[in-house]
């Protein structure tokens, strides 16, 4: 990464914008914006920026009271970026976001590591966090004693993940996540980082989709020999399995185009449409329009499209395959 030219390339501390998963209901249940199948509508274009391209040191913030169920699924998440599991695996998802390349020719790297985690359970920023906040939350967890976690300019990334009590800005009314960058006067470095909410109690229907049914204009879910068709969770919980997908996408953007100035479509950096952003709510070959697309089903009728570490199965959604010129994902079924 080379430091990704972390100082050289700043942009104004008044611009606050950040890069956000969207999840209205408009887009992805009436209208869903992806584009599989169809390459000339897209522009994806390289701005010359930095990639991750050397092995990414993850850090995890846990933000507030967390069930440790939840943190074991997600930990076995990030482990399965880039340990061998039965094919179509979690790691087999992540070599379509390695095609991607920065001006040197280098890919994104495969080496993805947890390499430390940090316990936020007092609220340090209390339980409502502005975007801008969320810097202040790892400023904190790099700079706590004894056990703060290393501020690493180099190949850090750092994962902000908030409880279900508490509120952040925009969370279930415009986005599921995001990732942006750290300011040097809030953190002390510039570092990308990304956040993600669990929307168990809060939002699930918007972002725990497909395994909640979205509540807008009194429209009920299908119904399926008496009952709802709403897709089963593969670990058993519709916030955990979801927020995984989102963890996927934003981690996929990120290291795509972590300062801003890489891979993404359109002429305006401040709302720029990245390479899963492309892929909003496609999960396998057919997807588009609300459907999901073919993925598997586990034996108790759980959806899923890879496998994991430890048996886990997990429903991430694709991301933009840039040689295919496509939306991809390794249980794609051509």
């Amino acid at each position: 990464m080379q430091k990704l030219h972390f100082h050289l390339l700043l942009l104004s501390l008044s611009c606050c914008f950040v890069l956000a998963l969207s999840w209205s209901q408009s887009q992805q249940f009436s209208h869903a914006k992806n584009y599989e199948g169809s390459s000339n509508l897209v522009d994806l274009d390289y701005h010359m920026g930095p990639v991750l391209a050397s092995p990414i040191n993850l850090y995890i913030i846990w933000y507030g009271h967390w069930n440790w169920r939840h943190q074991t699924t997600i930990r076995d998440f990030i482990y399965s970026l880039s340990s061998s599991s039965s094919f179509p695996s979690v790691a087999d998802w992540w070599r379509t976001v390695r095609l991607y390349t920065d001006q040197t020719g280098s890919n994104i790297t495969g080496s993805i590591v947890l390499s430390g985690e940090f316990y936020d359970s007092r609220y340090s920023q209390g339980r409502y966090l502005s975007r801008l906040g969320i810097q202040s939350v790892i400023k904190k967890a790099v700079t706590s004693h004894p056990r703060a976690l290393p501020l690493n300019p180099y190949n850090g990334v750092y994962l902000v993940l908030s409880s279900s009590d508490v509120q952040v800005q925009d969370f279930c009314r415009a986005v599921c996540g995001f990732h942006y960058f750290t300011f040097p006067t809030i953190v002390g470095v510039t570092v990308p980082y990304a956040w993600v909410g669990y929307s168990g109690t809060q939002c699930p229907g918007m972002c725990a989709y497909p395994f909640a049914w979205p509540k807008y204009s009194g429209r009920p879910p299908p119904s399926t020999n008496g009952g709802n068709n709403i897709m089963g969770a593969p670990n058993g919980d519709a916030g955990v399995d979801g927020m995984i997908s989102v963890i996927a996408h934003e981690l996929a953007e990120m290291s795509s185009n972590p300062l801003v100035n890489a891979w993404y479509a359109g002429d305006d950096p401040t709302a720029p449409t990245e390479i899963a952003d492309l892929c909003m709510g496609v999960y396998g070959s057919g997807g588009g329009g609300g459907y999901i697309g073919n993925v598997y089903k586990d034996s108790w009728g759980n959806g899923y499209n890879v496998n994991g570490v430890k048996g886990r199965k997990f429903l991430v959604q694709w991301v933009w395959n840039p040689v295919k010129r496509r939306c991809f994902g390794p249980n794609a079924m051509d």
